[in-house]
């Protein structure tokens, strides 16, 4: 499992001169807050899977774990700022019906959490939420073989992608990527593009 944890360099260059000023990360803007954290499972080959779709709903968690599915104007670009990304990377937009090789989800997660550690518990938490039958596997759960933690004290943006393709040889649908965006702005629509963007840049090996 490999994460992948991307900094602006104007960043770095402040973080080595606090020690000459009182508060260096007031004076960055608002696009050099944002952090882009990717995790992956590294046995599975991206080239197997052809065909993907996107939920056509964003889910919603927060703290008391309320949660649930919306589908504003910023949700629908965020839908297909992905959709427009995994097209670039050469893979084909079906419907459920077509039985996509690739599902992924969108989630934007909102308030203070001090370590979203186990990404199994993570999934098993909001199974209600991922409903399996949407995807044409119902009974099923879902399970990541990775584990990865970070601490998310406004919001953060977080894209999953499943692998749907070998999902009928096992009882829960498997995790294979997972994208997570912090920082300032991160709701705001006119970032959504290059937010996006960025999570698929650093995941290079995404491609079939």
């Amino acid at each position: 499992m490999r994460r992948v944890l991307t900094i602006p360099a104007l960043l770095v260059l402040v973080i080595i001169a606090a020690g000459c000023t009182k508060d260096p990360v007031s004076r960055l803007n608002t696009d050099e807050t944002r952090l882009f954290i990717t995790n992956h499972d590294s046995t599975v080959n991206f080239t197997g899977f052809k065909t993907f779709k996107v939920s056509d709903s964003v889910a919603i968690i927060s703290n008391d774990h309320q949660r649930k599915k919306t589908r504003d104007s910023y949700d629908s670009l965020v839908i297909a700022a992905i959709t427009t990304q995994m097209k670039s990377r050469g893979y084909t937009q079906v419907s459920n019906e077509d039985k996509p090789d690739l599902g992924i989800n969108v989630s934007q997660i909102i308030n203070s959490y001090t370590g979203l550690v186990d990404y199994g518990n993570y999934y098993n938490s909001y199974y209600d939420y991922w409903d399996p039958y949407s995807w044409g596997y119902a009974g099923y759960g879902y399970y990541s073989p990775f584990v990865g933690t970070y601490q998310v004290n406004e919001g953060v943006l977080s894209v999953d992608m499943f692998d749907l393709k070998d999902a009928a040889a096992y009882t829960k649908i498997k995790s294979i990527w997972n994208g997570v965006i912090r920082g300032e702005g991160i709701f705001n629509s006119s970032s959504v593009g290059q937010n996006v963007k960025a999570l698929f840049e650093q995941s290079s090996y995404i491609h079939p």
